[in-house]
């Protein structure tokens, strides 16, 4: 270890497999949040229920994302975050395996809530984690590291699983995403390190940490503005066949493209945010606007469309990672719990997007109706970061005065992370 602000681990190989153990985690939770949607049809027929119902899996897991996020961060507060990973992983493993043998939708819907509850708590602790295994000042490109595995989910494995699904059945593709899960575990405990929670973290603490209107800003803005991605990627296969004209089997080539997009952003983002992290969400939501209007000008035109929505995946991952350093820079005394909340935020801006953007279809303005829907989902957004989310963030009772004085504040709740882990 060095330093205070310094990396837990020396820089190299460790530290390298420690944000490679992050990432198949990703990998394996990215898989599984998308790979329902490409699978509705297959769960639907086994289980002898309509693809609506059938879909009712899908709310389940936002639901239980939504939920775990911020209740199993709390509630881990005070075990160390290698141990909790590890916990985390083994709910999200059996909850997959739960999901594979499930006889009926009613148990699906069941065991889906239990895999998502710890998908943001996982992404919310990995962020500590990652940061502290390279040093707060690389943070952005830590939790990028961490991300890149979920974005790559989207190019390769929900491909990979909608291909497995329709050859073996849906059954095996949750049995894969399993798999992955205990690959995960043991990639987890041989690579990354011991690091204890902050001193004197408890639930009732984490809880009253984020008892700050600055969080709640950034929360709020980052659920609405998330919104206007999922409004369009929510009906994006109709849009793309109905509008656009492309064939049903060009579809997964273009949803591949996106998750490139995604990963594009996601290592752009992270350097962003390593620079500026509030400037990158302002930056990455205005460039969401207007990908987004592109979208709404061009959607029957295949080639323009087709760019315009990679680069709707390499805007809203920028938008995406940049929310979540900046909710762990706003909640420094409970930086997991900070994290965590992000992926409730995404998941609250998915049912929104989806939501608002199925109004419009259903009022018979059209697919590319959702596009504009989603430009002004993210607008609110903006207008509520411009307005009144753009305060510092609080300075948390625990933390060690900085190394020097002219640090930035936004660094100093990762610096006490990393201080409590020196002997």
């Amino acid at each position: 270890m060095v330093g205070p602000v310094g990396p837990v681990v020396p820089p190299g190989p460790r530290a390298r497999a420690a944000l490679l153990a992050l990432a198949l985690g990703g990998f394996g939770i990215g898989t599984t949040e998308f790979a329902t949607m490409g699978l509705l049809p297959e769960i639907a027929d086994d289980l002898h229920v309509s693809i609506p119902v059938a879909g009712h899996s899908i709310t389940a897991y936002a639901l239980g994302v939504v939920v775990g996020a911020p209740v199993l961060a709390a509630i881990g507060a005070r075990m160390d975050r290698r141990r909790l990973l590890l916990v985390l992983m083994a709910a999200f493993t059996v909850g997959n395996v739960l999901s594979a043998f499930a006889p009926t939708a009613e148990l699906l819907v069941v065991a889906r809530f239990l895999a998502g509850l710890p998908h943001g708590a996982y992404f919310g602790v990995g962020a500590v984690m990652g940061t502290a295994v390279v040093g707060p000042e690389r943070r952005g490109r830590a939790v990028a590291s961490m991300m890149t595995g979920l974005t790559v989910a989207c190019a390769v494995g929900v491909p990979a699983t909608a291909i497995a699904g329709h050859a073996v059945g849906w059954r095996w593709a949750f049995v894969g995403v399993g798999v992955l899960g205990v690959l995960t575990w043991f990639a987890l405990r041989a690579w990354t390190p011991s690091l204890p929670p902050l001193p004197g973290a408890t639930v009732r603490s984490e809880l009253a940490a984020v008892r700050n209107r600055t969080l709640w800003i950034a929360f709020a803005a980052g659920a609405v503005g998330f919104g206007g991605m999922f409004s369009v990627y929510s009906y994006v296969k109709p849009l793309l066949t109905d509008v656009t004209g492309l064939s049903v089997g060009a579809v997964p080539f273009v949803l591949a493209l996106y998750g490139i997009g995604m990963t594009a952003g996601t290592l752009l983002g992270g350097r962003l945010a390593d620079r500026t992290v509030l400037g990158t969400v302002i930056g990455a939501m205005v460039a969401s606007i207007v990908v987004l209007v592109a979208i709404a000008l061009v959607g029957p035109y295949p080639v323009p469309a087709v760019a315009a929505f990679v680069l709707l995946g390499v805007a809203s991952q920028v938008l995406g990672l940049s929310l979540q350093t900046r909710l762990m820079d706003v909640s420094p005394a409970a930086p997991s719990l900070g994290a965590a909340l992000c992926h409730s935020a995404l998941n609250l801006g998915n049912a929104a997007g989806a939501f608002f953007g199925g109004l419009v279809i259903a009022a018979g303005l059209g697919y590319l109706s959702s596009a504009w829907v989603g430009a002004g989902l993210t607008a609110v957004g903006l207008v509520i970061v411009l307005t009144i989310g753009r305060g510092a963030p609080p300075e948390p009772s625990s933390a060690p005065a900085p190394s020097s004085g002219n640090a930035d504040p936004v660094d100093r709740g990762t610096d006490a992370l990393v201080t409590a882990t020196q002997p």
